[in-house]
């Protein structure tokens, strides 16, 4: 997802993807340790996603207190 997609996302909405991509993120490790997954840059890709809807809660957080 784009950053702009993310930032029109709701807060209920953008937790539950994040929750989705700590969850793929997980199963990733595990087909890496197994032997099961050929596209290891899938990981790179997940923990980038995972950053970027980290940031946005941050910047929303920051933007609440702030009021």
């Amino acid at each position: 997802m784009k950053l702009s997609e993310i930032r029109q996302l709701s807060d209920q909405e953008l937790a539950n993807k994040l929750s989705d991509a700590r969850q793929e993120l997980m199963n990733l490790r595990f087909q890496v340790i197994s032997g099961q997954l050929s596209d290891t840059s899938r990981i790179k890709i997940t923990r980038r996603e995972i950053a970027r809807f980290e940031t946005v809660l941050r910047e929303r957080q920051l933007a609440q207190e702030g009021e």
